[in-house]
This record gives C-alpha cells, structure tokens and sequence, in this order.
C-alpha cells in the first residue's frame, strides 16, 4: 500500500469508538493543560503516563498525542485573554494576541489562533505522510555546527523583532544570553554566576522568565491605569471571531509561510516549536510593510505564531517514527511512551507496527477536527474572562503565575526569582525595550552554547568547520541574507524620514 492507502487503514482504526474516545480526551486534557502557565505539554504528558498501563498501545499513544496538540490550542487561551504564556512556543501569540485581546478583539484572535491551527494541522499531516522519509534524511545530517549556525540564523531575525531600535533589541538580546548562562558550566562543571545561592545551580527556567515578564509585568502596568487595560465585551456573535476578507488575505500567507517554517524547523532534534514561532514572528516582521505596528496588535502574527507552533507539533513526530529521535521535549516524553509499551520508533515500525503508527498520524487529524469544534463555541465562554472586574481578574493571574511557577520546581526560591523578573519585565517595559528578544536568548543561549562548543571539540579548535559543512554554509548564508535584507529596509525607512 501507499502512503495514503496506509493513511485511509490508519483513518479506520482511529475511527473506531474506544479510540475516538481516547483522541477526545487526550485533546481535552491537553487544551485544559495548555490554559495552565506552566504545566505544558511535556509535564502533562509525563504525568498522564502512567494510566497508559495496560492500554492497548494504538490507544495509549492516541490519548498521549492528543495532549500534546491539544496543549498547543491551550496555550493560546490564557496567552490572548490574560498575556500569560500557557508553554514556551504561546510566548509570540501572548505578544500579539493580548494586544488584541486589549482592543476588544479577543474573539477575532482566538478565532484566527483555531483556524491558523486547525490548517497548520492539516497541512501538516499531509507533508508528514508526503516528506517524512525525504525530510528525515535531512534532520540526520544536522550537527553541532548546523545548530550553532541555526542559532545565528535565529539572533539575526532578532534585528527584525528591534527595527525600531536596534540598540534595545541588542542590548534585550545580551540580557537573555547572560540569563541562559546562569547555572552549572556544562564543560568544566563548576557553577557560573549563581552568587553563591543554590537554587541557581539548575540554572532559571525559561517559564520563569516568560511569566514575569509577560504575566506579572503586565498587572504592574495595568495598575497604573484606572480604567481597565482591556475593553469589555456587551455582546458576543459568532461571527465576530471570524476574520473579514482583508483580514483574511494578511492571514492566509502568514498562516502557509508558518506551516511551512514550523514544520521543517520541528524535524529537528532539540529545536522545537519555540525556535519555530521565534523564527516565524522575525520572519513575519521582516517581509511587513508595516513592521511598526508589530506588538501592538496584528493579527498575521497571531495566525503565524499559532501555524508555526502546531506544524511544528507534526514535524517533530517525523524524526521520531522514522528515525526513534525526538525532535523536542515532548516527542522525548512520548518516546518514553513508545518504549513503555514496548514499542521501539524507528524505520521498523512502520513495517513492524504499522497499525500503530498508521493510527496515530491519522488520529492527530480526527484530533485536530474535535479542537476546532471544541475552541468555536467555547470562545464565547472564554471571552467571558474579559467581563470580570479587573483588580479580580489581576489576582487571578498571579495566583496562576505562582502556581504556574511552584509546580516547575516546587521550590519558594523559584516565586522570588518570578517576582524579580516581574520587576524586570515592568522596568523594560516603562524603559521601552522589547521582551521578544530577551526571551529568544533565554531559549537559545544553552542550545548555541552546547553547538558551538562541541563544534570546537570536533574540528579540534577549528572555527572553519562551520562554512565547511553544507547545510550550515547555507545557513549562514541565509543569514547574510537577511542581514542584509534588514539594513536595506533600514536605510529605506531613514531615506523616507529624511525627505519629508
């Protein structure tokens, strides 16, 4: 059988009532994990696995996939009515989305976040069954040197997140890189910049930096105003959450240039939706003819950051099946799954356990139908969240942001290190610097660190290496690109300026 003959058998397994039942849960369970700061899909699927004991695996893993893209509508929730990042890759539609969400365009943002998912899903299902096999042969190659470059790539679209100022973006940069350097030297061992204090040595989580920037920041700002930052709803129509024709055009690109990127930067063993949203948003921002409204609402961002974030949900299963590698936390937690059940991913198993594997692709889009009839009607209840006073509503999130943060690490320290990085969050803000960039530093500053390093051990000291190898030599090259991209449109703006 072909590939889609495979995926119609698949469509037939997952189809059946037991399985459709467990798809249901898992997407249930993951949506309402994903509205939680701080839980996300990887210590939600953790927890959840040990009722898979006993279960048939086509189930098991049904329900245990059904967390992790669920938990990728979920994050958008919370990220849009209250700024509060649901997991790391919610970070860009929290940016954006509650911007929105201020205006009273909560339901347009959730709207546009269902359907940019609901199509990133599908479309990538399709590549999965299409380009697993070819794409995998790519993500194999990928080393050290590849990833220090794809880091590169990502800082120099940080230029695309500051066009406005340069130097703040810069400088926002540097903060998150010396954030992300907190901790246990990984090549010597010894503790670096912790001051003496234990609950330093594991480093500062990134759901830590991104709540008390976003989350906490955000009610520190908000109680400067006295009315409300966010506009109350009188009435809620269905149709206020789909997008108009114009609206609808600005998405449709951002929403194919997400699926695409998403998908391609999930395949890849350790990057992950984070990176893919990151990338997305620079990308995003650097082909607009109106880079400055971006953080003050725009909607093809919300549809970019929420495709990117689910294709990357899909690609990062492609290593995975094909090659046994995870290509992020979560897929590194199903794979735990897999091998719980006795299951070994890798190219066996599409011939081994074909109805296994078969099922669940088909299932991540029986899956993907239940959030979308699920997040429609339900918008209208979670746009009831604006309706509440807001010194209520404050509370309420930093009851969620404590909680978020005490179950990372159940540890008093972490919450002193979430009020320090509110503080932060509003002293950036009252000083103009951009967030974005920060957090990017924080994601990416181990993972360039660990690359680069190993790069050194493996060419002996030798820097060439990096323009040595193919694909890296591509990638920095597609960061001239863009550097050079950036400074044009620089010097455009600056031209325009100084002739009016």
């Amino acid at each position: 059988m072909d590939g889609f003959e495979q995926l119609l058998h698949g469509f037939a397994i997952a189809g059946t009532p037991v399985n459709l039942l467990y798809a249901l849960l898992g997407v249930s369970v993951g949506t309402l994990i994903g509205v939680l700061p701080g839980v996300g899909p990887v210590t939600g699927i953790a927890l959840l696995l040990p009722l898979t004991f006993g279960l048939n695996p086509v189930s098991a893993l049904i329900m245990l996939a059904g967390i992790y893209y669920g938990a990728m509508y979920g994050g958008a929730i919370t990220s849009i009515l209250t700024s509060i990042p649901g997991d790391n890759p919610a970070v860009i539609t929290a940016l954006e989305g509650h911007q929105l969400a201020k205006k009273g365009r909560a339901s347009l943002a959730m709207g546009v976040a269902a359907i940019s998912s609901f199509t990133a899903g599908t479309i990538g299902l399709i590549l999965l069954v299409l380009l697993a096999p070819i794409i995998a042969q790519v993500a194999i190659r990928f080393g050290p040197p590849e990833y220090f470059s794809l880091m590169l790539l990502s800082f120099t679209l940080v230029a695309a997140l500051s066009t406005n100022n340069l130097i703040k973006g810069l400088i926002a940069t540097v903060l998150g890189l010396l954030i992300s350097t907190v901790g246990i030297d990984i090549m010597s061992g010894e503790p670096r910049f912790t001051f003496g204090l234990i609950g330093l040595l594991d480093g500062i989580d990134f759901i830590i930096v991104a709540i008390g920037l976003f989350a906490l920041s955000e009610v520190l700002i908000s109680l400067e105003h006295k009315a409300p930052p966010i506009q109350r709803l009188t009435n809620f129509r269905l149709r206020e959450m789909i997008p108009s024709r114009a609206e609808f055009k600005r998405c449709i690109g951002a929403i194919l240039r997400g699926t695409g990127l998403g998908f391609v930067v999930g395949i890849l063993p350790g990057a992950g939706a984070s990176i893919a949203t990151f990338l997305d948003y620079g990308m995003e921002k650097s082909i607009s003819k109106h880079p400055e409204d971006f953080g003050t609402g725009v909607i093809e961002a919300v549809a970019g950051a929420e495709s990117s974030n689910n294709a990357a949900a899909d690609g990062s299963l492609v290593a995975l099946l094909t090659l046994g590698i995870p290509g992020s936390g979560s897929t590194a937690v199903l794979l735990g799954g897999f091998m719980l059940l006795g299951i070994a991913p890798g190219p066996t198993l599409f011939t081994q356990h074909p109805d296994v594997v078969w099922g669940l692709i088909a299932s991540m889009y029986l899956g993907n139908v239940m959030l979308l009839v699920m997040n429609l009607p339900m918008v209208s209840v979670f746009v009831q969240v604006l309706r509440v006073p807001y010194p209520v509503l404050s509370l309420g999130i930093i009851i969620f942001s404590v909680l978020g943060v005490y179950s990372v690490g159940n540890n008093i320290f972490q919450l002193w290190l979430l009020v320090f990085f509110g503080v932060l969050g509003y002293v950036l803000r009252k000083l103009d610097f951009p967030l974005a960039p920060l957090l990017l530093g924080v994601v990416l500053g181990k993972i360039m660190e660990k690359s680069f390093l190993q790069s050194l051990l493996l060419s002996e000291g030798k820097w060439q290496i990096f323009f040595q190898r193919p694909i890296s030599l591509t990638l920095l090259i597609a960061l001239g690109i863009v550097l050079v991209f950036q400074l044009v449109q620089i010097a455009r703006r600056s031209a325009y300026a100084g002739g009016k």
